[in-house]
């Protein structure tokens, strides 16, 4: 099946998805890998609650030894770094990398994963959706001025800021925000260049992206998704139970509630990878379920195929 959609991977870079034998800098290999069987994209995910290899330390070793995929953050919590050192930090990852980079950004969760990352951030949670737009807009000023920047927002407030290095993208790299509530509809719709949910039913993505594109600009609409190939659906509702615990803590019922998972026979996945690009996704991002390098490197290849 042509699902008609770009495809990328999510790297391994969370300690919960390595054995103890396993070596931390194949992470990096993975992405030459990925890239040697034909994805689009490799991506990395950001927290500082979970012990895990940082984004883009992550992804600036992975740019260094690939030359066509995309990288991006999927998805980067920018409450977690001063907004200037990241504005300077994605410049350089941008340009060290031609011109690949894609910065998808979140603003948190209610619960536990999103609150104590403002608590260990020393940022309040209140107006985190202000906070968020306000770096986003601050990153785009510094990554085209040509003059110190002087900030005075409604939580944003700095004074002669100067410019950081310029992107290689003109303008700076593509930022896709991740969220699915109406309010992040809305705002994706008028100033994000595109859009990264995980929505658990297609139909569900179809009508969010409608609200996205109320706006009229031009973005580009992704999707998380976790996926897992093997013999019989069977085994794949038990992997996917094993990879629930394993990295969030919860039932696979209940994770179903809040992400698109699947995984069974490759024809299985196809279909329901097939409902999301007819709803009008046009980038997966896959998050391989499974915990070991050499089991991810299995995945891998049993996917691109």
């Amino acid at each position: 099946m042509d699902l008609k959609a770009r495809v990328g991977v999510l790297l391994p870079t969370v300690q919960a998805q390595l054995t103890a034998s396993d070596d931390p800098r194949e992470v990096v290999r993975l992405a030459v890998e990925a890239e040697g069987l034909g994805y689009d994209s490799v991506w990395a995910n950001d927290s500082i609650l979970t012990p895990r290899l940082e984004a883009l330390t992550a992804l600036t070793a992975a740019a260094a030894v690939t030359e066509r995929v995309t990288i991006g953050t999927a998805t980067l919590i920018p409450v977690t770094r001063r907004p200037v050192n990241a504005a300077h930090s994605l410049a350089s990852l941008d340009r060290l990398s031609g011109g690949r980079l894609v910065v998808g950004v979140g603003a948190g969760f209610p619960g536990r994963f999103g609150v104590p990352l403002h608590e260990l951030s020393e940022v309040p949670w209140e107006r985190r959706f202000t906070r968020l737009d306000e770096t986003v807009a601050l990153w785009r000023q510094l990554w085209t001025a040509d003059a110190p920047v002087t900030v005075d927002g409604k939580v944003l407030r700095l004074n002669d800021v100067p410019p950081t290095i310029r992107p290689h993208t003109p303008g700076g790299p593509p930022i896709w925000l991740g969220g699915s509530t109406p309010a992040a509809l809305k705002r994706t719709g008028r100033m994000y260049d595109g859009w990264l949910p995980y929505p658990p039913r297609a139909d569900d993505y179809a009508a969010g992206l409608e609200v996205v594109r109320e706006a009229g600009r031009t973005i580009t609409p992704a999707l998380f998704v976790s996926v897992a190939i093997t013999s019989t659906v069977e085994e794949g509702e038990e992997r996917l139970r094993s990879y629930a615990r394993t990295n969030y803590g919860m039932d696979l019922e209940e994770l179903r509630q809040i992400q698109a998972v699947v995984a069974g026979p490759p024809e299985h996945v196809a279909r329901y990878l097939q409902t999301y690009v007819e709803a009008g996704a046009r980038h997966l991002i896959c998050r391989l379920a499974v915990t070991g390098l050499d089991e991810y490197r299995h995945q891998l290849k049993l996917l691109a195929a």
